[in-house]
């Protein structure tokens, strides 16, 4: 079944220019979005997603009641919903395997979704932007091309991505919106940032700069965030790396140098220091091969949850 916009099939060999302008309100949705001011989402209630990894989880939830990620340049967030369970799903996609990680996404809502009789999937999609190497341009179309492969009827709801999400300053581009979030009580989506992107940033971190696949890190029906076990090699060169200035990681580390946030290198830097410390995971992390298991603590915040209580 295909991926629909007003209840019409979106034609997909058509540029995503004349897309937009075959149908105006996307357009307009993306002006309204990109005029809302960031706001600053605090840890209570929140569960922050990184890149490469996806959460899914419903209104009935009584500890998490905003996802959101930030950081993307030429990378997209999607928000997929059911409006019928409220089941919503956000991940942060940079292109690695987008045909299989929108299946994942799409099974992930559904299993929340399959006793409802009513309501249907809508998707939103924020991020990218005009970028020299065509990056953002060529992961929107992977997207839509994903979505449109699906079993189930997508409503494109949201399209705030690449050339709608483009700023121009002195001959040079960058996103309007880096992160947003969205409410799962309310479905409400708006720009954001997140002052606390944990817990394990770190390690999590470097799950991703190690290659990781898209992973699911929340379990919805036991309001548990779950961490690993991950296991890695030694990454390689990481001692030329971590001697290498702010110019040279920018340059060499970013699929858009001159597009990123104030706080890249020096997050980069803390990876590959924490790769540096745990060249083997399965020894110094992960001994014992079980996640690291958090649940919101009476202030709603993320406390680690010991094993021995499971």
């Amino acid at each position: 079944m295909p991926l629909l916009i007003n209840g019409e099939r979106i034609d997909l060999a058509r540029p995503t220019a004349d897309m937009v302008r075959a149908y105006p309100h996307l357009e307009e949705k993306a002006k309204l979005l990109r005029s809302q001011p960031a706001q600053t989402v605090e840890p209570k209630g929140l569960l922050y997603v990184q890149q490469r990894e996806f959460a899914v989880t419903t209104p009935a939830d009584g500890s998490v009641s905003i996802l959101g990620s930030d950081d993307a340049t030429t990378c997209h967030i999607v928000v997929l919903r059911h409006t019928g369970s409220g089941a919503t799903c956000l991940t942060h996609c940079d292109g690695s395997d987008t045909e299989a990680e929108v299946s994942l996404i799409m099974s992930s809502v559904k299993s929340f979704s399959a006793t409802t009789g009513y309501g249907r999937l809508e998707v939103h999609l924020v991020g990218g932007f005009n970028d020299d190497r065509q990056l953002s341009q060529k992961l929107t179309n992977q997207l839509l091309r994903a979505f449109d492969l699906q079993p189930d009827d997508v409503h494109l709801v949201t399209f705030c991505v690449t050339e709608l999400n483009d700023r121009e300053e002195k001959d040079m581009h960058f996103p309007i919106i880096y992160g947003i979030a969205v409410n799962v009580k309310t479905a409400e989506i708006f720009p954001a940032t997140f002052p606390e992107k944990g817990p394990d940033e770190d390690l999590r971190s470097a799950h991703v700069l190690t290659g990781a696949a898209l992973t699911n890190i929340y379990d919805a029906k036991m309001e548990q965030l779950h961490i690993g076990p991950y296991f890695w090699r030694p990454f390689p060169h990481v001692d030329f790396w971590l001697e290498q200035d702010d110019k040279q990681i920018l340059q060499n580390l970013s699929t858009s140098p001159l597009a990123e946030p104030p706080h890249f290198v020096s997050h980069i830097r803390s990876t590959l220091t924490f790769l540096k410390e745990h060249p083997f995971p399965s020894r110094s992390l992960f001994p014992d091969r079980k996640p690291r298991i958090y649940k919101k603590n009476e202030e709603g915040l993320w406390e680690q949850f010991c094993s021995d209580k499971l």
